[in-house]
């Protein structure tokens, strides 16, 4: 049966698509994920900024002065069904979606996998490893970065971290959140697009054994944390420097669609620090959306993007959440969450 999806109109420090009320101050709106929608601009900053190429030749041309866009999904990696489309070809394996996640100036998901062929798996329930083709899968489909700062960057072990670390630098491809020590992973991302100087963060606020045995230390490879204080160090320091700051995160409570407190806390946190919006994913669904009081705009859960499995229910609902930025702000977005379309783009059926 089609799942209908509601059009909803959010305004400053609503969130859309969760279903439970928030005590932190950021009320909620009882909803529907997101469909295809505009929306007036929210607040603006007053960092002014000049226009520059885009990144990608699809790029809207028209954008005033000190706007650029970026387009975010959920979670991606290359087991089992993926697996084989990777292994068939790696130009091909996002199918027709690739044709919407190249739109953005800047495109971005969570690589949600070791790259490596060899390593113990972690004793745990789902282990994800992918050859280093992953990474040109992800270009070809039109991605232009990709954090790895989640439960399952270092699921077979130092060999597979070693190994991850060493495809990363083969490939050329951006990768943030993981790296060869603290230095490495808790460094931003940065580019200049129309104009804009732009720097994008990764964490993992999951507690697991990724996080207590391969957190990024002074000489030790690994993923960054949350919990550390160098998270929000960073982003102050790229704000400080004339950066819109973007940070995209692994947390929250899996299979349940509203955030919970230390997702709220950090948000805040990361909201005085100085970030333009902040993504996150882990929890397998999609959860609230919206700006928050003071303009900064957070998707609390984009939910699985490229996945290995179909479950037939709301694990499958995924899309591509764009946003505009213009001063340092998100004015606008067109977000699109369905499952048969999404699963229809990317070639997969339930």
């Amino acid at each position: 049966m089609r799942r209908t999806v509601a059009v909803i109109a959010l305004v400053s420090a609503a969130v859309a698509g969760c279903t439970s009320t928030s005590s932190s101050g950021h009320p909620s709106v009882s909803s529907s994920p997101l469909s295809s929608v505009s929306l007036a601009p929210a607040p603006t900053g007053t960092n002014s900024a000049t226009t520059s190429a885009p990144r990608h030749s699809t790029s809207p041309a028209t954008l005033p002065a000190g706007e650029f866009t970026m387009s975010f999904a959920g979670d991606v990696h290359f087991m089992d069904r993926v697996g084989a489309r990777l292994a068939a070809d790696p130009n091909t394996v996002f199918g027709p979606a690739a044709a919407v996640l190249s739109k953005a100036d800047l495109t971005m998901v969570n690589l949600e996998t070791a790259i490596t062929t060899g390593g113990s798996p972690a004793a745990k329930e789902f282990t994800f490893r992918a050859p280093p083709s992953a990474f040109t899968a992800l270009r070809a489909a039109g991605i232009d970065i990709a954090t790895m700062a989640n439960n399952h960057g270092a699921d077979y072990g130092s060999v597979g971290l070693t190994d991850t670390l060493a495809a990363i630098n083969s490939s050329h491809f951006p990768v943030v959140g993981i790296g060869k020590d603290a230095a490495a992973a808790y460094a931003p991302y940065t580019t200049t697009v129309r104009g804009t100087r732009i720097a994008i963060l990764a964490a993992s606020q999951v507690q697991d054994e990724t996080l207590a045995n391969y957190t990024a230390g002074t000489d030790k490879p690994g993923i960054a944390s949350a919990y550390s204080s160098r998270l929000i160090d960073a982003v102050k320091a790229a704000k400080a420097a004339g950066y819109v700051v973007i940070v995209y995160l692994h947390w929250g409570i899996e299979y349940t669609n509203c955030p919970d407190s230390a997702q709220k806390d950090l948000a805040t946190q990361l909201d005085k620090a100085g970030a333009a919006a902040i993504i996150g994913t882990h929890v397998h669904e999609l959860q609230g959306a919206g700006w928050r009081d003071d303009g900064t705009y957070t998707a609390y859960g984009l939910g699985n993007y490229l996945w290995w499995k179909s479950f037939g229910n709301i694990q499958d609902d995924n899309g591509v959440l764009t946003l505009t930025f213009r001063n340092g702000r998100v004015i606008r977005l067109v977000a699109y969450w369905e499952r048969e379309r999404a699963l229809a783009d990317l070639g997969l059926e339930e």
